[in-house]
């Protein structure tokens, strides 16, 4: 929790700064007016006191007592200006870091493990900065002054505090070591549900076509089931806070008071109005220990979640990406050149290689298509070109330079993606083509048209400013996949990379948006993977992958004459005449 503060900007160190001194403030007040009560005490018992002496005091407690109001609505009200601010500084740095995390990153962390952390794990740093850090600064101090107050009393009344007091510590180190781990494992369990939510609802289509609804709920009661036992013998041991503290509480006055009543009756004349003050002081500062372990109740049910919530944001923000950013200085001039030389990749915890000694290299203005089994690595020479990933062994130039020394915004300027997976952004049908980029109509309308797109988005009620819902479930699987390829070239880069975009296209509209690119964009150089070799066939270079090597290079004709594996997949695919 401590190694999180050095996260806190300027402004929050400010409010952290005033709600100590404000807190401060009201503990030393509020235990000022104690002392005005044993001389009201002290003066009604004494042969001639007078009104104006009594009022004299009860003014000070007034005064104080409002001073001590004061200081307490002021600290709230920057314990909750800190608490936001925090917050929502927080929020922002993880979005930020997980914004550089490389696929990697991504894979280790898991989607529903981040998105937890960037929400639930902030909310329960909020919450304990909005209300524990208060009583975790007020307490100790609270504590500190009482015990300096009553140092001076009577040993019995000493002796007797330190006994009640000591069964309010014993229980608390009962709950640190019982109840805090199940507070720690409840993250987890929350992650848990989160992945099994996610993945249904994700998933709902599978889920109703196979009739899995009886299996899903099955499996998140099973992960409600875990969460559930663990809150409940967290709870039920934090549940005795409460009670065992009132109890020791009322113990604590009944025995001062008894202990008291000895010593009155014990003493004589003199001393038994002393006594009695300072008893009636006594209690009131006994009252407060008891109210600063009170107050703790409420703060140690959220330590143990705040503690775990503040571990896995350092997790986040301390995470080294792996994919680190080129050099700024490097010209960032692309003019479409691109070569692998001897690439070779291995996923995480794979003893097995995806790329084995790629190479190949593509010319400005050249279409490079790239086909072959399910599972060959096809995608994976993708996801290094976008630098996703960091090849293992080799390197992957563009223009005569290593991909790692360009910086990731001007390499990922010039590359138009459109992965395998059409992915839509709520919004417009023209804020997803011109993505992260000024929208001007006129290049929306363009790439629209290329990507063969126009035809749909014309009837749609408002054209190019028709809204988009979330993950584009208001268009079809094609429709969606055609606005992402208008994506990737409304950016007119120096690189087109079309992951299996064409997959989801039938045969003519293949043909038409082939024959568009070709024509508008002759320039770029192209990359398309393909499960279709009439959608490669016209490529100029095409580059056969199996098991992760390339077992076949070249124009279509030469594949035919030179490579098996390509005769297999062309004889499943194409007729006698198409084949020439």
């Amino acid at each position: 929790m401590i190694s999180l503060l050095k996260h806190m900007e300027r402004k929050q160190l400010v409010y952290g700064l005033f709600l100590i001194i404000f807190i401060v403030s009201q503990v030393v007040m509020e235990l000022t007016v104690p002392d005005y009560m044993s001389k009201i005490t002290k003066l009604i018992n004494t042969q001639g006191s007078t009104t104006a002496q009594i009022m004299d005091c009860g003014k000070m407690m007034l005064l104080f007592s409002s001073l001590a109001f004061v200081s307490s609505v002021t600290s709230k009200f920057f314990s909750s200006k800190l608490a936001a601010s925090f917050s929502k500084h927080l929020r922002y740095e993880i979005f930020k870091k997980v914004e550089s995390f490389s696929m990697e990153e991504m894979d280790r962390f898991s989607t529903a493990s981040l998105i937890t952390r960037s929400t639930n794990d902030c909310t329960q740093i909020q919450n304990i900065m909005s209300r524990g850090v208060n009583q975790l600064i007020r307490v100790p101090i609270m504590i500190g002054f009482v015990l300096y107050k009553i140092s001076t009393h009577y040993w019995q009344w000493m002796a007797f505090t330190a006994a009640s007091v000591s069964v309010l510590v014993f229980l608390l180190l009962f709950l640190i070591f019982y109840a805090h781990p199940r507070f720690r494992k409840m993250q987890y369990y929350t992650d848990n549900i989160n992945q099994v939510t996610r993945e249904n609802m994700t998933g709902m289509r599978v889920v109703r076509a196979y009739n899995g609804e009886a299996y899903e709920e099955r499996k998140f009661d099973k992960a409600n089931d875990e969460y559930t036992d663990n809150a409940l013998k967290a709870r039920r041991a934090m549940g005795l806070m409460q009670p065992v503290t009132k109890f020791v509480n009322n113990e604590l006055n009944v025995g001062i008071y008894c202990i008291g009543a000895f010593l009155i009756a014990s003493a004589n004349e003199l001393e038994k109005l002393n006594i009695f003050s300072e008893m009636v002081v006594f209690s009131t500062y006994a009252a407060g220990i008891v109210r600063a372990f009170m107050g703790l109740n409420m703060v140690f049910n959220m330590i143990p979640r705040a503690t775990v919530s503040a571990e896995r944001i350092n997790e986040i923000l301390d995470c080294d990406p792996k994919i680190k950013d080129g050099n700024k200085e490097t010209e960032s001039e692309i003019s479409g050149v691109m070569e692998f030389k001897n690439v070779s990749f291995s996923y995480v915890d794979s003893s097995l290689k995806t790329l084995d000694s790629i190479s190949f290299s593509a010319k400005k203005g050249e279409t490079i298509a790239l086909i072959g089994p399910t599972g060959s690595g096809k995608s994976t020479i993708v996801n290094l070109m976008m630098r996703f990933f960091d090849c293992d062994e080799g390197e992957i130039l563009v223009d005569g330079k290593n991909v790692k020394d360009y910086p990731l915004d001007v390499l990922r300027k010039k590359m138009g993606y459109a992965s395998q997976q059409a992915v839509l952004f709520t919004g417009t049908v023209s804020s997803n083509v011109a993505y992260a980029t000024q929208i001007i109509e006129e290049k929306v309308n363009r790439a629209i048209e290329i990507a063969q797109s126009q035809s749909f988005v014309s009837a749609m009620e408002k054209g190019i400013n028709a809204p988009i819902r979330r993950g584009g479930t208001n268009i079809s699987g094609g429709q969606k996949q055609r606005l992402s390829i208008a994506r990737a070239i409304y950016r007119q880069p120096e690189f087109y990379i079309f992951d299996d975009t064409f997959s989801a296209l039938d045969y003519r509209t293949d043909a038409q948006l082939r024959m568009a690119l070709k024509k508008q964009t002759a320039s770029v150089t192209t990359f398309i993977v393909a499960q279709r070799i009439s959608t490669i066939k016209d490529a100029d270079k095409i580059l056969v992958i199996d098991e992760g090597k390339i077992v076949g290079q070249g124009k279509h004709e030469e594949l035919m004459e030179s490579c098996q594996l390509y005769r297999e997949i062309a004889y499943t695919q194409l007729s006698k005449e198409e084949m020439l």
